[in-house]
């Protein structure tokens, strides 16, 4: 089994000693009169009331849900429609609840601390990107619903006794969509805005967290906030948000989906918990007012999520692979779509040694131009697949061989 870096990372100054306390709370020992009750579950309570909030993360996750329905109901859809979703104008959701919030996707995509506020014109770009496969998807692909998909032309395609629509280099938008979501909003908004200390120690955060300073109405410190945002993006929609792992990987389609898909591999099995751990002692840190273990948690999250896109933009890339060896292009070019999700996801990760991403944005696209070059997925080859593989995971602590297949 891959051996992850929960224990080490991030670690060189602080010595975390974890033992079992009772059912409920472990009793982690980081120093010298500092003690860190850590529950067993993501229940944090203060005098006796729920202190976690991430509501928000939750309504943005049930929109993506519905706008990746509606991309994929061909009677129904709309270029207007899909816009308005992505935008959350003129009431275009099922759901009264969704159409009354004053969340939207588009506002969060690529708009993290960090990585866009002050690079305004690289996340007008990404926006846009999205408003364009919402556009193509309804007038590329509805129209050619019926036609034969082969290299250059637009159409349906089987995969076993699925139905693909694919455009002219094979690409599936609504795969685009929901993949480039996870790296362009749950990704870049947890690495790189809420558990960043822009974010966390934004204003009088740290004294006002000291000194249990309360939002407005509410039970929580904004920084206790803040983390619980970040969880959202992994677990807004689980069954039990307390205990998500019970469900990793069922509860949508997005980031937590791709968590349990990379548990499911042995060579990575304990992601899940490390991830969750680490959410979880991040936040009792924040309430033991313990900064410096939470920004090691913060760390480690950086690592093991930014690990998750890596992982899984190579084995999308090698099952790609073996489905144009094996002349099986309906499997190839939707493992090749959502490996294409996957390395646009790169450049939003993010390497706590450098705090910038795994790969830039000029990388992601020179990643992207090698496999849309002529007509794109029909015509990339084995050994192109290989090399932007190898290439991605040279970059994390994982080999092509441990990603592209599952033990």
């Amino acid at each position: 089994m891959k051996k992850l870096l929960f224990s080490t990372l991030a670690f060189t100054a602080i010595s975390l000693i974890s033992c079992s306390n009772d059912d409920d709370t472990d009793i982690v020992d980081p120093g010298p009169d500092v003690t860190i009750e850590v529950p067993t579950t993501y229940s944090f309570e203060r005098d006796g009331v729920s202190t976690v909030s991430f509501s928000g993360q939750t309504t943005r996750i049930l929109m993506a849900d519905e706008l990746i329905a509606s991309m994929r109901d061909f009677d129904t859809a709309t270029e207007s429609l899909l816009l308005d979703m992505y935008a959350n104008e003129n009431t275009p959701f099922s759901s009264d609840d969704l159409n009354a919030s004053t969340k939207n996707i588009r506002s969060k995509v690529a708009a993290s601390q960090d990585y866009f506020s002050i690079n305004s014109a690289a996340s007008a770009t990404i926006k846009a990107q999205f408003e364009a496969w919402l556009s193509a998807n309804v007038n590329e692909l509805i129209p050619a619903q019926n036609t034969a998909a082969s290299a250059g032309v637009a159409g349906q395609i089987a995969d076993g006794e699925a139905t693909r629509y694919v455009n002219p280099q094979g690409l599936e938008y609504d795969q685009a969509v929901i993949i480039g979501l996870i790296g362009s909003l749950m990704v870049d908004q947890t690495l790189n805005n809420y558990l960043g200390t822009a974010v966390l120690d934004a204003g009088t955060n740290q004294e006002d967290n000291d000194n249990d300073l309360l939002v407005d109405g509410e039970s929580y410190t904004d920084m206790e906030h803040k983390w619980d945002e970040a969880y959202g993006y992994a677990y807004g929609t689980s069954a039990n948000t307390a205990n998500p792992n019970l469900t990793i990987g069922q509860d949508d389609l997005f980031l937590n989906k791709y968590i349990g898909r990379v548990e499911s591999d042995s060579d990575f099995a304990g992601i899940a918990e490390e991830i969750f751990n680490a959410f979880k002692l991040g936040r009792a840190a924040i309430v033991a007012k313990n900064y410096e273990v939470r920004d090691a948690q913060a760390a480690i999250l950086r690592t093991l999520i930014s690990e998750i896109v890596g992982i899984r933009a190579v084995y999308y890339l090698q099952q790609g692979k073996n489905g144009i060896e094996s002349n099986d292009f309906g499997a190839a070019l939707h493992d090749l779509s959502e490996g294409y999700g996957f390395i646009f996801s790169l450049q939003f990760t993010r390497n706590p040694q450098t705090n910038t991403p795994y790969f830039s944005a000029d990388e992601v696209q020179g990643f992207i131009d090698q496999l849309t070059a002529g007509n794109g997925f029909w015509d990339v080859t084995p050994a192109t697949l290989d090399e932007i593989s190898n290439a991605i995971a040279d970059r994390f602590n994982f080999t092509v061989t441990q990603a592209a297949t599952i033990n």
